[in-house]
């Protein structure tokens, strides 16, 4: 039987999550990937976690089993747990004994324990000071993740934040790549325009172009859907 040292099965993690991260790779798969590596490396039962959408609300993304799910649901819709405080300080949250919490969160307290919980550990997904959400890591007894199993998990935690940050960075630079594309598109539309105004009409291009814009503020239109119909000879200026 073949049988790994630590540090081998750490680094098979890393390289495991770094092969989500293909030209097209999808961020669930990512977090997926991510909360069920870190139960089998780390002294952890369960985990889950919450990723902060675009109005940042936390949402459930990915966990490892229906009772953390449950969990986290329960804490995000409730407002309030380890993980939720870990996501609004941007630091890491350790309850050794979820039994001890006393009257702090006592929708996630229940919850936790019914579900057979007894510690956890909330890891941010963070980045220079920027919080996009917190890895819930589970334990069925009491007591705190190792120091050394805590800074792995950090460092898991922090690869996937910079893999998810760049994926947006991506998305939102092709947003911008496609707005700057469809306005060039819409500029040497308005110009074919104002050439068609200006031979029609005799006029220059200045005021060919005066005339398809307040034609358009007339009308409600777009100066694009204004020169479109004008090139199309479906309107006459």
């Amino acid at each position: 039987m073949v049988t790994s040292t630590r540090a081998e099965r750490v680094s098979a993690a890393f390289v495991k999550i770094a092969d989500t991260l293909v030209d097209d790779y999808g961020v669930l798969d990512l977090l997926h990937t991510l909360v069920e590596e870190s139960v089998s490396i780390l002294d952890a039962t369960a985990a889950g976690l919450l990723l902060a959408d675009q109005f940042g609300e936390l949402q459930v993304l990915a966990s490892t089993s229906e009772e953390s799910q449950l969990v986290e649901v329960l804490q995000r819709e409730a407002g309030a747990g380890p993980c939720v405080e870990c996501f609004q300080t941007g630091e890491v949250v350790t309850v050794d004994d979820i039994s001890e919490l006393g009257d702090k969160w006592p929708d996630f307290k229940q919850a936790a324990l019914s579900q057979g919980f007894r510690s956890v550990h909330a890891i941010p997904l963070r980045i220079r000071g920027r919080t996009i959400g917190a890895l819930n890591l589970f334990g069925v007894v009491p007591g705190a993740l190792t120091s050394e199993d805590a800074a792995i998990g950090q460092a898991l935690a922090d690869v996937a934040t910079i893999s998810i940050l760049q994926e947006r960075a991506i998305r939102e630079a092709g947003v911008i790549n496609d707005q700057l594309q469809r306005a060039l598109t819409s500029r040497i539309l308005i110009e074919q325009a104002k050439g068609v105004v200006a031979q029609l009409s005799n006029v220059d291009m200045h005021e060919s172009f005066t005339r398809i814009r307040n034609h358009a503020r007339r009308n409600h239109l777009t100066l694009h859907d204004t020169a479109s119909r004008i090139v199309d000879r479906s309107l006459t200026l």
